[in-house]
């Protein structure tokens, strides 16, 4: 499916956000992984967390959906079982990552597969350390979904400075190390998400230089019964949307305000974007607040490598924020862009190239020439069939003379089902 994004005169509305994609792939995780009842509203509906829901069935979980909620019955650590098909992470590369400690610290026996896009991501970084942990993993040229693991021998526990600041790797670890007998330890030099330590209480120790967190059996893994926040990712967009169009006020309720997730706010803000941060609140062990955005006069700012890790799923759409700076502005350090969905480095350049934008790809980054009369070309803009080009391609079009196609729209769905519907919002005064 291809979108027409028309030119947008003003943009004015409140779109209705999805709820975050990472914490609802952990709440039903650990919801299954408690021995209980848990509750949890405002439950993505994206295609990422729904993989994990079917994922979890496979393993002997009963999970019931209605409307935005999910009601599941938590079978404890010793209560999963070996599937009696592969499990199907679709493009889920969170879904997959985490399961695969799940299943290396239980014991079962499952092979995980994936799509195109995902069978196509290195999985070396969790087969290394699930190894070390006593756990046998085949995978297609050693590195690729799908990966078959079980382990039978005891759970060894781990001490494992973290090589890259990766919440899906520490995920993995700590994920497993519930299951040990003995604590697995993971060392973090640089932040990455912390929902996981979060909404399982782990244990954490925090030193100047340093955080380190332990798993093991010992942990009383808690219910998950809270309302999620609605999704900051998402908000990014309409957050670029407003600072950059010279006739916009955007407001989102209820958005996730993580500090280990939200550092595309402080960069917008650098930038001298009209962002106002209101009632900020707490949704279960989550920071929330509402955020309106109007139109800015952008500024040029760089991004770093210590501040990628904060910011990774922002970078598309921060650079369409760049476009429209008085000034050039630079992304370092972001080399991890080359292993998402797709190359999103390549696919960003891409859509600044069609679009007219003075710019320069580097291995790890780019650098953006921006002007704030910069008026994009119309044009055919490649998804790459990745969600985040997607939306960031449209957002840039709604900037435009003329209408603009964005290939392969649907993909979307993987992060923000209702993102076209938000958009004829937003643009329709």
């Amino acid at each position: 499916m291809d979108k027409e994004v028309q030119p947008a005169s003003v943009l004015r509305g409140s779109p209705s956000l999805p709820a975050d994609k990472s914490i609802s792939h952990r709440s039903v995780i650990f919801a299954s992984l408690h021995q209980g009842h848990s509750t949890i509203t405002n439950f993505s509906t994206a295609a990422d967390p729904h993989s994990t829901i079917c994922c979890m069935r496979s393993l002997g979980v009963n999970i019931q959906e209605k409307d935005h909620s999910i009601k599941v019955e938590g079978v404890g650590r010793d209560g999963l079982k070996s599937p009696d098909e592969d499990l199907d992470c679709g493009n889920s590369g969170t879904t997959m990552r985490l399961l695969s400690g799940i299943i290396a610290g239980a014991g079962t026996t499952a092979q995980l597969i994936g799509d195109k896009s995902l069978s196509s991501r290195t999985m070396q970084r969790i087969i290394d350390p699930l190894t070390d942990m006593g756990a046998q993993i085949d995978a297609r040229d050693g590195d690729f979904a799908p990966l078959h693991i079980q382990r039978n021998g005891k759970l060894q526990p781990l001490h494992f400075p973290l090589p890259i600041p990766s919440a899906q790797l520490k995920s993995c670890v700590l994920l497993a190390g519930l299951f040990g007998d003995d604590p697995t330890t993971v060392i973090e030099t640089l932040p990455s998400r912390d929902h996981t330590e979060r909404l399982l209480q782990l244990d954490i120790q925090e030193q100047k230089d340093k955080k380190i967190i332990h798993s093991s059996r010992a942990d009383n893994i808690p219910a998950q019964s809270y309302r999620i926040p609605n999704d900051f990712s998402a908000a990014s967009f309409w957050l670029v949307a407003g600072a950059v169009h010279p006739e916009a006020k955007i407001s989102m309720k209820a958005v996730g305000m993580n500090p280990t997730r939200n550092a595309a706010l402080e960069i917008l803000k650098n930038m001298n974007a009209e962002i106002t941060v209101s009632d900020r609140r707490k949704e279960g062990a989550e920071p929330v607040a509402d955020i309106t955005v109007s139109s800015s006069q952008l500024q040029p700012v760089d991004i770093t490598k210590e501040m990628v890790p904060n910011c990774i799923d922002e970078i598309p759409i921060l650079a369409v924020a760049m476009l429209f700076a008085d000034g050039t502005s630079k992304i370092t350090g972001a080399e991890e862009l080359r292993h998402k969905e797709t190359d999103r480095l390549a696919a960003l350049s891409d859509i600044l190239k069609k679009a007219g934008a003075s710019f320069m790809e580097f291995e790890d980054g780019i650098e953006i020439h921006g002007n704030p009369d910069f008026t994009p070309q119309q044009g055919s803009f490649s998804s790459e069939h990745d969600h985040r080009i997607a939306m960031s391609a449209a957002v840039l079009s709604l900037m435009g003379e003329q209408p603009s196609q964005i290939s392969n729209a649907a993909c979307t769905d993987i992060s923000y089902p209702n993102f076209w519907d938000d958009l004829q919002l937003l643009t329709n005064w």
